[in-house]
């Protein structure tokens, strides 16, 4: 048995098998064949699995990101359809193997479409072209298509899990999470709590590790490789008495949060997407208090058009029937980087430029997610939320272009509500001007994870300073009771929705705070309904 120590991220008890997160691209070699139609018959064979292959992944994106999102495993489609004659005939040629046939027609292709200066959209489609390239020439050398396509329940271990790499995951099959890079507050680890299973960060498994039998234990950031007999024994019955808890947790599906006095908390769920909505209603949330609509963009290769976030708002508003649902508008920059917006590279990503920053300067990204909620507001109950605010006049010009875009859909008689419209209170800027916040917004969201790194001075993504990073400084805590207080001076309503809202140490002094709403990862919310319920 072999034991790697790292940081608990996410608690809890997984036990199975160890499945390493494949990246590796495509390695191929140009070889002379002499039975040049064999050779075009093995390309053939390919492509039909990786048509196959393709129509899963689309099926599975529309379940889990919507219509819209899944359109790209279309254009991956047309790009397949479109490699026979180039392939065939660098086959014919050159008498040479199928798989440098193919890696040739994907980078002539890549490199064609990289020269249409006059058309930004198909220059973006390089890298869905070298992906196609890519998937056939795994087929071809038995590789099955998504190496991350899994058949079993596994214990995922990878060097990190960036935001873009999600989408493809078969989530369902993935019972924790080992990083050996990243943070307790990275990416991984969020992901981890909106799935409820247990994360390990910093933590040096080897590769060697995968295929074998593996405990991860998320209360002491242990993972255990070969486990021996005395050892297994002992996590499946701290197992079992976990899900005997979660068990007894889900008798307070469809009770209130409120307290034995009366005092009413809204518990709302924070969401990365489409797919999380599932988790939101094995939870049974009240609502959603962050949709985080970044994963629109990150998950594309080029900006998403009004239609497709339309289409992912107007699912999520309708599939939640009526509940709210807090839509953070585009907050990117800093850790959330995206090719296509070319942002420079600065110093200081944290504090530069980003968010709220970059809608402000870039309006027509900006307008056209604006138009997308208010158009998807006709089919529920949408509210909106402005990130990264530091001063009065942000907000104002924000809402002055809410009001130029929903004069545009009413002149075109395109349907939607006056919907509610708030911000995130995360710079000790916006702590210290609540008062006059509060009179211009609906309500107030505090995000603690950039409230702490600000207040603080901390890079929340260091990893050298984690030791350093104190989310229950007196500061912090403060500076929630301050916003609090103004937003109630001022009929606004305050919730929580970073991590803090979800920290058992911290309910009873959020609700004596006068806390109305907390949102956290799904998981988090029936543990939270108890300790509401259970106080005076």
């Amino acid at each position: 048995m072999e034991v790697y120590s790292g940081k608990a991220s996410f608690k809890g008890v997984a036990i199975g098998k160890i499945a390493e997160m494949q990246k590796a691209e495509a390695v191929v070699r140009r070889m002379h064949v002499e039975d040049v139609e064999a050779e075009i018959a093995r390309y053939h064979a390919a492509k039909e699995q990786a048509q196959k292959e393709i129509l899963e992944l689309k099926e599975k994106a529309e379940k889990e990101v919507g219509e819209a999102q899944a359109e790209i495993f279309e254009v991956h489609a047309m790009f397949l359809d479109d490699f026979d004659d180039s392939v065939e005939n660098i086959i014919r040629e050159q008498s040479v193997n199928a798989e440098f046939a193919v890696a040739q027609t994907g980078d002539n292709t890549a490199e064609m479409l990289a020269a249409m200066d006059d058309n930004p959209y198909m220059q973006a489609r390089q890298t869905d072209v070298k992906d196609v390239a890519d998937r056939v020439i795994r087929d071809m050398n038995g590789g099955g298509g998504d190496s991350n396509k899994f058949t079993e329940h596994v214990i995922l271990v990878a060097d990190d899990l960036a935001p873009s790499e999600t989408v493809q995951l078969d989530k369902a099959m993935v019972l924790a999470f080992v990083t050996r890079e990243g943070s307790t507050n990275s990416h991984t680890a969020i992901l981890a709590r909106t799935m409820n299973i247990p994360a390990l960060c910093q933590t040096p498994i080897p590769k060697e590790a995968a295929g074998k039998m593996g405990i991860v234990d998320g209360f002491t950031g242990q993972v255990f490789v070969d486990p021996d007999d005395p050892t297994l024994e002992k996590y499946m019955k701290m197992k079992e008495a976990e899900e005997e808890k979660a068990a007894l947790l889900k008798e307070l599906k469809g009770k209130e949060s409120v307290t034995k006095s009366g005092r009413k908390v809204k518990l709302y769920a924070n969401i990365g997407g489409i797919g999380d909505l599932n988790f939101v209603k094995e939870n049974d949330a009240e609502g959603v208090g962050l949709f985080r609509s970044e994963f629109l963009y990150l998950q594309n290769s080029d900006f998403p058009t009004e239609d497709e976030q339309f289409k992912a708002y107007r699912t999520v508003a309708e599939m939640l029937a009526g509940k709210e649902v807090v839509v953070r508008t585009l907050d990117i920059g800093a850790d959330k980087q995206i090719d296509y917006f070319n942002l420079d590279k600065e110093e200081n990503p944290a504090l530069g430029y980003r968010a709220i920053r970059i809608c402000l300067t870039r309006e027509d990204i900006f307008r056209t997610q604006l138009r997308a909620l208010y158009r998807a507001s006709a089919y529920g109950n949408i509210m909106i939320m402005f990130p990264m605010i530091t001063s009065v006049w942000e907000v104002e010009r924000a809402k002055e272009i809410c009001t130029e875009v929903k004069a545009e859909l009413t002149a075109q008689g395109i349907a939607f509500k006056d919907v509610p419209v708030g911000i995130m209170i995360e710079t000790p800027a916006a702590v210290l001007i609540a008062d006059e916040l509060a009179e211009l917004v609906d309500f107030f969201s505090i995000g603690t994870n950039d409230l702490t790194q600000y207040t603080c001075a901390l890079d929340r993504q260091n990893q050298k300073l984690e030791r350093f990073f104190n989310a229950h400084h007196p500061a912090v805590l403060r500076a929630i009771q301050m916003t609090i207080e103004a937003g109630h001076r001022h009929n606004t309503w305050v919730g929580i929705c970073g991590e803090l809202g979800a920290d058992p140490e911290l309910t009873e002094t959020f609700v004596k705070m006068g806390i109305d709403e907390l949102s956290m990862s799904p998981g988090s919310i029936l543990p939270c309904r108890k300790i509401i319920r259970d106080m005076d």
